[in-house]
């Protein structure tokens, strides 16, 4: 089996010969972007929006928004997302599987893939604040330097991610925190999601770590969901940690579930979305380096089986 792709044909199975891959395969979005550049919004124009969510099923996203924090690695790997081609190739044979709801992506890639045509039927949700840069002296003063409410609106996307990272000895943080909010109401005017991704986080040796403790993520979803001045519209994008019921039962808000950087075995981490999938009030999957960059190098495989782990339809009522 393989996916298609503009100018070439991409096995799925594995990337372990993507060095071989024609560098000129996206030559043509460059040459769009020279001489074409309003090619994006017609393609967002043009584009078939998704159906809409719907509580009982899942939704499954990719995320992709990694590269514009300066954050390129994945495992033991400083630049494995560096390479924008093979990433697109990555992407694109992700959301060739019809399971896959949609993408979560910077202004670039979500421009790229709707150049290539990869986003229909698809949930879009743009990343807004890209601005606190990994390893930055001041990262955690994290501006909003991606996607507008107002840029969202006119893409036809569903809404907007916000990374929300809260660290009691930094004064930053409360810049942030007012900055997420003014965020959620010009999305929430829009009618669009506003997905957040809080967390506690605390300096370690010079460097950011969030808190991945029970308690510190409970504490952390209860400071994100009071930001704004409505909730109507907000979702909660959280990790997957021990005692995920105390979790989910810290807020009533659509929570997907993020992947992160995982260190365990593929199927430790699948297991574990697994059990956490089955809990209230998760809508579903937003995940990216863990299924765009498998340790086997097998896209189409992590997808399938992160997919099988969703539940797909809205069960019956017990009176039907």
């Amino acid at each position: 089996m393989s996916t298609v792709i503009p100018g070439r044909t991409l096995p799925s199975i594995s990337f372990a010969a993507a060095d071989g891959a024609d560098p000129r395969r996206y030559e043509h979005l460059s040459a769009m972007r020279l001489e074409d550049p309003s090619a994006v919004a017609r393609a967002a124009a043009a584009r078939r929006r998704h159906p809409g969510v719907r509580a009982g099923k899942q939704n499954f996203i990719v995320a992709a928004d990694h590269p514009a924090r300066g954050s390129l690695g994945v495992g033991p790997n400083p630049s494995a997302m560096a390479d924008r081609r093979e990433l697109l190739d990555r992407l694109q044979v992700a959301l060739a599987n019809p399971a896959v709801d949609g993408v979560l992506g910077s202004p670039d890639i979500m421009d790229d893939l709707l150049l290539l045509g990869a986003l229909e039927g698809k949930l879009l949700f743009g990343s807004m604040n890209r601005g606190g840069l990994s390893g930055l002296v001041n990262e955690l003063d994290d501006r909003f330097t991606g996607h507008t409410a107002a840029a969202l609106q006119a893409l036809g996307a569903d809404g907007g991610k916000m990374l929300t990272r809260i660290c009691l000895d930094d004064p930053a943080t409360v810049a942030t925190l007012e900055a997420t909010a003014r965020a959620i109401d010009s999305l929430a005017e829009r009618k669009l999601i506003a997905m957040l991704e809080p967390f506690l986080s605390v300096r370690d040796k010079g460097s950011i770590r969030n808190d991945l403790s029970t308690d510190a993520v409970i504490t952390s979803v209860a400071i994100a969901s009071g930001l704004g001045s409505t909730s109507a519209y907000t979702w909660m994008k959280l990790p997957v940690v021990a005692d995920m019921e105390r979790v989910l039962a810290a807020t009533t808000m659509p929570t997907v579930l993020l992947g992160g950087d995982p260190t365990g075995t593929q199927d430790d981490v699948f297991a574990s979305w697994r059990a956490a999938l089955a809990l209230p009030g998760v809508q579903g999957l937003t995940v990216g380096r863990t299924l765009l960059y498998p340790r086997d190098g097998d896209v189409a495989g992590a997808v399938a089986s992160a997919a099988s782990l969703l539940k797909t339809a809205t069960p019956q009522k017990a009176s039907e």
